[in-house]
C-alpha cells in the first residue's frame, strides 16, 4: 500500500500555472525587491511600459510574485482604461497607441472629423486609434496623446510627422524649480511653521476668515477639514488628489506645470499641521508632463533637506475619472480597484490603511502660501457679489482666448467672458454654458448673470460650481447633441458598483438619443440614480439632461 502511495503521481495546483520564462521576465523588469501590494498599479504601469501591454502570462507571473490570487490582479488591471490586458490567444496591441480625446471641448473642435481622417491615413498594425475622455488640455481642443506626447490643436499631419520622427516624449515646459522658488522666498513660511513661530491655530484661523474651501469640487471650508483631521487618533496620513478628470477642467494641470512648488510647500504645511505620517500625491497618467516635473522636484526636496526621502510619494492613476472621488482614490492608492466607499466613515475618520487622512486638490493647497503673506483680507475681499477669494477657472469652448483663468468668486459667466477670455469667438453668439464641468449642469445664456459660485443663485437653479470647468456653447451647437456627449463620458466612466449608476448611465443616454423622448422614464429614472448611486457620479449624471428638458425646449422634440 505504502508503495502504491510513493508511486501516485503529484498533484498540481488548480487553475492556470505560471510560465517560469514568463516569471523570469517579469523579475527581471522589477527587480529583485518585491513590492508590497498597495503598490499593484505602479508595478502595472511599469509592465506594460516595458512589454507595450499586459498579457496573461505575465499577469499570472505578477500574481506568483505578489502571493495575490490571479483574479485580483486581472480585476485591477482590466479596470483602469490605460492598461491594455491580452488574454491568452488574442494578439498584441498595436506597438503605438494614440488616443483622441472626444469629451466635450473636443467634440466642439471637430474631434469626430480627426478621428475619421486619422483612421483613414494610419496604419491599424502600427498604430491603434483610442477614443479617450478628457485628457486635461482643453483649451488646446483638439488634444491627442501617442506615446507620452500631447498632442495639442492636433491634426492627421501634425501627429504623423511626430510619429515619423519618433518625437513620443512628453512636452517641455519652462516652470518655477526649487532654486528659483527659494531665491523667491519659497518654504520659509514652511520653516515658520515647523519652528513654531507661525502657530498652527493662527494659520487656521487665517485661512477661515480667508474663506478658502476645497476647490476640487465639493468645495468644503479648509479649516474645519484640518481640525477635523487632528481631533483624530495617530497615526495619519495626507493625499493629494491630482487626478482632476471633470471633462473641460485643466487648471491643476497648468499650476503643476509652472509653478508647483507653491503646491508641494502648502502639502508639505498641511501634512505638518496634522502631523501625518507621509504624504501621497495621486497624478492623473495624462499629465506626464506634470509627472516628470514632480518626480524632479520632489528628488531636489529630499536632497535639500526640506522633505524627509521617502515622506512624499508620488503614485500614478491608469486612466479612472472616478478617482478623482476622494474614497476611490483611496482604495487606488491601495492597489484595488477605484470603487467609491459607503460613507460614513469618511476618510478623515478612516481613509487610507484605515488610517485618518486629509485629503485636498492641488489649487487649495496652491493658495496657503498667498494667503499666509498677504493675510485674510487681502484673499477675501477679491471676491464679488459676497463671495470670497479668487479661483482658477479652466474656460473653453466658443470664446476667442480659452485658458486657465485667475478671476474672482462670484464672477459671472457674461463677465468671465468678456473681461477675461476676450469676448465670444468670430461669428458665435453665446447660447450656453457649463458652470461646473459635465456634472455642474447646463445652463442657457439667459441665466449668465448667475455668480458662479459654491451654493447660492447656481444651486437654486440645479447647478454646482464644481471644479470650477466653465465650457462655453453658441448658436452653432445643438445642446442635445451636447448632452449625449456628456451622458457617453459618464457611462464610459461609471466604474460599475452599484447599479443606478452602472445601468442608468447607459439607460439615460438611451432614452436622450430616442427619436421621441419619454419625458416620464427620464423622471423615473433620473430619481433612481440621485437616491441610489453610491456617490456622486451617478447622482450627477442627470443633472445635464434635466436641464436639457427644462432650459432647451426647443432641442428635444
Amino acid at each position: 500500500m505504502a508503495e502504491a502511495v510513493a508511486k501516485r503521481p503529484r498533484a498540481t495546483p488548480k487553475g492556470r500555472q505560471t510560465d517560469p520564462e514568463a516569471l523570469l521576465e517579469v523579475e527581471a523588469v522589477l527587480g529583485p525587491e518585491v513590492a508590497s501590494r498597495d503598490r499593484l498599479i505602479e508595478e502595472l504601469h511599469r509592465l506594460q511600459e516595458h512589454f507595450g501591454h499586459l498579457s496573461a502570462r505575465h499577469l499570472r507571473a505578477l500574481a506568483e510574485r505578489m502571493r495575490l490570487a490571479q483574479a485580483e490582479i486581472f480585476e485591477v488591471a482590466t479596470f483602469y482604461h490605460h492598461f491594455d490586458v491580452v488574454k491568452e490567444g488574442e494578439p498584441a496591441p498595436a506597438p503605438l497607441t494614440l488616443r483622441v480625446c472626444d469629451s466635450i471641448s473636443c467634440m466642439l473642435e471637430g474631434a469626430e472629423a480627426l478621428l475619421s481622417e486619422l483612421g483613414a491615413q494610419l496604419d491599424p498594425a502600427e498604430v491603434r486609434i483610442v477614443r479617450a475622455p478628457c485628457m486635461g488640455r482643453c483649451d488646446q481642443a483638439p488634444v491627442a496623446r501617442v506615446g507620452d506626447r500631447e498632442v495639442d490643436k492636433a491634426t492627421p499631419d501634425g501627429i504623423a510627422d511626430l510619429i515619423a520622427r519618433q518625437d513620443l516624449g512628453p512636452l517641455q515646459h519652462d516652470y518655477i524649480d526649487l532654486r528659483a522658488y527659494r531665491e523667491r522666498g519659497g518654504y520659509a513660511l514652511l520653516e515658520r511653521m515647523r519652528t513654531g513661530e507661525h502657530a498652527i491655530d493662527d494659520f487656521l484661523d487665517t485661512m477661515e476668515a480667508a474663506g478658502l474651501r476645497g476647490l476640487g469640487g465639493a468645495g468644503f471650508p479648509l479649516a474645519t477639514k484640518w481640525r477635523a483631521v487632528r481631533q483624530q487618533p495617530h497615526p495619519r496620513l495626507m493625499t493629494v488628489n491630482a487626478d482632476e478628470g471633470e471633462p473641460g477642467t485643466f487648471k491643476d494641470r497648468l499650476l503643476l506645470e509652472t509653478d508647483p512648488h507653491r503646491m508641494l510647500e502648502g502639502a508639505l504645511i498641511a501634512a505638518h499641521a496634522v502631523e501625518a505620517e507621509r504624504l501621497y500625491i495621486y497624478m492623473r497618467d495624462e499629465y506626464p508632463a506634470a509627472l516628470g516635473i514632480l518626480r524632479t522636484e520632489i528628488a531636489a526636496l529630499e536632497a535639500s533637506g526640506i522633505a524627509p526621502h521617502g515622506f512624499v510619494e508620488l503614485r500614478r492613476g491608469a486612466g479612472a475619472y472616478i478617482c478623482g472621488e476622494e474614497s476611490a482614490m483611496v482604495e487606488s492608492l491601495e492597489g484595488k480597484r477605484g470603487y467609491p466607499r459607503n460613507r460614513p466613515p469618511y476618510i478623515a475618520q478612516k481613509g487610507l490603511f484605515g488610517r485618518p487622512t486629509l485629503n485636498h486638490n492641488v489649487e487649495t493647497l496652491w493658495w496657503l502660501r498667498d494667503i499666509a503673506e498677504n493675510g485674510a483680507e487681502w484673499f477675501a475681499k477679491q471676491g464679488r457679489r459676497g463671495a470670497k477669494g479668487l479661483r482658477s477657472f479652466s474656460v473653453s469652448g466658443r470664446v476667442r482666448k480659452p485658458g486657465v483663468r485667475t478671476a474672482p468668486a462670484g464672477i459671472t459667466v457674461r463677465e468671465l467672458i468678456d473681461e477675461y477670455c476676450g469676448g465670444m469667438a468670430d461669428g458665435h453668439e453665446f447660447r450656453a454654458y457649463l458652470p461646473g464641468g459635465a456634472s455642474g449642469g447646463l445652463l442657457p445664456a439667459r441665466l449668465g448673470d448667475v455668480p458662479l459660485d459654491f451654493g447660492g443663485e447656481l444651486a437654486e437653479q440645479g447647478a454646482f460650481i464644481g471644479s470650477h470647468a466653465v465650457v462655453i456653447f453658441s448658436d452653432k451647437d445643438d445642446m442635445r447633441e451636447v448632452v449625449k456627449n456628456l451622458m457617453r463620458f459618464f457611462r464610459h466612466e461609471s466604474c460599475g458598483q452599484c447599479t443606478p449608476c452602472r445601468e442608468g448611465t447607459g439607460k439615460m443616454l438611451s432614452l436622450i438619443s430616442a427619436d421621441r423622448i419619454d419625458r416620464e422614464a427620464i423622471a423615473d429614472l433620473e430619481q433612481v440614480m440621485r437616491d441610489a448611486s453610491i456617490c456622486g457620479l451617478g447622482q450627477a449624471a442627470p443633472n445635464p439632461v434635466r436641464h436639457l428638458l427644462d432650459l432647451f425646449p426647443e432641442d428635444t422634440p
